[in-house]
């Protein structure tokens, strides 16, 4: 829907309606129309450096909160924050993003969950790191959710970008819908590259009857209405989306991924592949007797079909899964995070690590360099991701 914005003060309302949020209280009087939709006007801005490169790191699947009952537990997590610290040092990243199952909630404890929260997000809190969080299958359960996450890093995380979603997006444990600004130069009105954040839901909660059951797992619905909006509103205000470049964000793959994985060429696309998807390795293959399969695949398309230079999709979830690869019909990229967490499952011999993506302003439509760096810090599977990526 396009909108006409005869000035600033009725444009910033308008969008704000448009969302469901209320409108910031201040505005600088040197805002223009396109900065007015910066969601974060009380918060730095993210941007490039002097040398016109922008660098995010990718954290992964940390899973804290496993067995708290015993010694094992606390001390993965121990082990998470030691790669945490450690990745941060070594690849100096301008953005993290934190790509789902920050917490394994089938563990913890109802009356201190989310003070896990406040662990995990610490390296990043004490070396000033700006981040941003999306949510997998365990970090919805009984003593834990997407919305008590978020609520949480909020208020504890003064370098987090996290945000909800705007009401009636996202469905019932899937609130982390919503997108991050990164400009070229700070004072710029407009970002040059955006970063999306999908919440894939998933996971388990208490019927009625307080009976576990799962959640839905696809980006609902409501999210492709909800996306189609904010860029009609980011092209009114930017200009036209081919000057800007994405990159998005999911915790569960979609389920186009399980039919690249036997096609791809590990020459072209490098990376660990010891993860067969199937049942609950992507979004839409658990308990399709009842709700369906293939219910991802509207908002696959929405995505695709309307986002410019999105350069990559990149999940988590399948911690023995590390490659990228192309979707032919569509031609989007799709990638896996590396495993980070010494929580959840996974072989010795897999390791723990980071994928980092490297931004340059001189090739920033076209293409990004991306690599895995290992706990140990020998970089690994480094490849170009531009179009002919794959072919």
């Amino acid at each position: 829907m396009k909108v006409i914005v005869p000035s600033l003060g009725l444009f910033v309302l308008s969008y704000y309606a448009l969302i469901g949020s209320a409108a910031p209280a201040l505005f600088s009087n040197r805002q223009t129309s396109a900065d007015a939709l910066n969601p974060y006007p009380n918060k730095r801005r993210i941007h490039f450096k002097d040398d016109g490169t922008f660098r995010l790191t990718v954290f992964s699947d940390l899973h804290f909160g496993e067995n708290p009952w015993d010694d094992w537990g606390p001390e993965q997590d121990r082990k998470s924050l030691i790669v945490m610290n450690n990745m941060l040092d070594l690849e100096q990243p301008d953005f993290v993003a934190i790509n789902g199952d920050l917490i394994t909630g089938d563990n913890t404890f109802k009356e201190n969950s989310t003070l896990l929260i406040d662990q995990l997000t610490s390296p990043l809190t004490q070396k000033n790191v700006p981040f941003a969080s999306a949510y997998g299958n365990h970090d919805n359960h009984v003593n834990i959710t997407h919305l008590q996450e978020i609520e949480r890093e909020q208020l504890v995380a003064p370098t987090s970008y996290t945000r909800k979603a705007p009401d009636g997006v996202g469905g019932p444990g899937g609130e982390g819908n919503y997108w991050v600004p990164v400009y070229a130069k700070e004072t710029d009105p407009a970002p040059s590259l955006v970063l999306w954040f999908f919440d894939s839901r998933s996971g388990w909660k208490l019927d009625s009857n307080n009976k576990i059951i799962n959640i839905p797992d696809w980006i609902d619905d409501s999210v492709g209405k909800w996306l189609t909006s904010e860029l009609a509103a980011m092209n009114e205000a930017w200009g036209p989306p081919e000057t800007r470049a994405a990159l998005a964000f999911v915790h569960v793959p979609f389920h186009i991924m399980e039919s690249l994985q036997p096609t791809r060429d590990p020459i072209k696309e490098p990376g660990l592949d010891e993860d067969k998807l199937g049942i609950g390795s992507t979004q839409s293959t658990v308990d399709t007797s009842a709700w369906g399969s293939d219910r991802d695949k509207a908002f696959w398309t929405t995505l695709t079909s309307n986002v410019k230079n999105l350069h990559a999709v990149v999940s988590g979830h399948d911690h023995g899964n590390e490659w990228c690869s192309r979707d032919p019909a569509t031609k989007q990229v799709l990638c896996f995070d590396k495993h980070t967490g010494y929580g959840g499952y996974g072989k010795p011999e897999w390791g723990h690590g980071v994928r980092t993506f490297d931004f340059s302003l001189a090739t920033l439509t076209t293409s990004v360099q991306t690599w895995v760096t290992m706990e140990n810090g020998t970089r690994i599977d480094e490849v170009t991701l531009n179009a002919s990526y794959g072919v």
